[in-house]
């Protein structure tokens, strides 16, 4: 399907819109894989927050023409699929992810933070955790020595209350008794 000139801007636009805001971009070949799959892996990539969209290559090329993703521009020849993100790992992980299951998918090449990325960089981003993921570590981390330090007092509290309660109840049984014996 042949796009007019106006079609072509307004696709360089949406584009360039989503590549003004994305930390990532990786293309990947997608030539061969069946409508249901490709269907399937872009609702991945809409849980994940992640633009997917085939294009042009010369639509592209000038989408991201004079922004930090302008070194990518070699690689973008043959059919490729675009994933574009503004969370740094994501737009790797949902191709790599589908690409482990799908011999047809590609991996070509991606950019981070203006540094292109071959198909080993890639998959080397794609298998950092999630910010999520990364946050729950940190945090985890930071609430081990305080949970650590909250057990042990409460463990020596225990020790050292636990004799001392041990003892009441049996001082209160003698006392009874005593008490008893007086009055008969």
């Amino acid at each position: 399907m042949s796009l007019n000139l106006d079609d072509k801007k307004a696709v360089v636009a949406e584009v360039s819109a989503q590549v003004a805001n994305a930390q990532t971009i990786v293309v990947a070949e997608y030539s061969g894989i069946e409508v249901g799959h490709l269907t399937v892996l872009r609702a991945k990539a809409r849980e994940q927050g992640v633009y997917l969209r085939v294009l042009k290559n010369t639509l592209a090329r000038r989408a991201v023409a004079d922004t930090a993703f302008a070194g990518l521009t070699e690689q973008l020849t043959g059919p490729l699929i675009y994933s574009i993100g503004t969370d740094p790992v994501a737009p790797a992980k949902v191709l790599s992810d589908f690409a482990k299951t799908n011999d047809k998918l590609v991996l070509r090449a991606g950019s981070y933070s203006g540094k292109v990325l071959d198909k080993a960089g890639v998959q080397a981003l794609a298998s950092v955790p999630s910010k999520e993921v990364l946050l729950a570590q940190l945090l985890g981390l930071m609430q081990s020595p305080i949970s650590r330090f909250a057990r042990v007092l409460a463990a020596s509290s225990e020790q050292k209350a636990g004799p001392a309660v041990a003892e009441e109840p049996a001082t209160e049984s003698a006392e009874p008794a005593v008490e008893a014996t007086p009055a008969a």
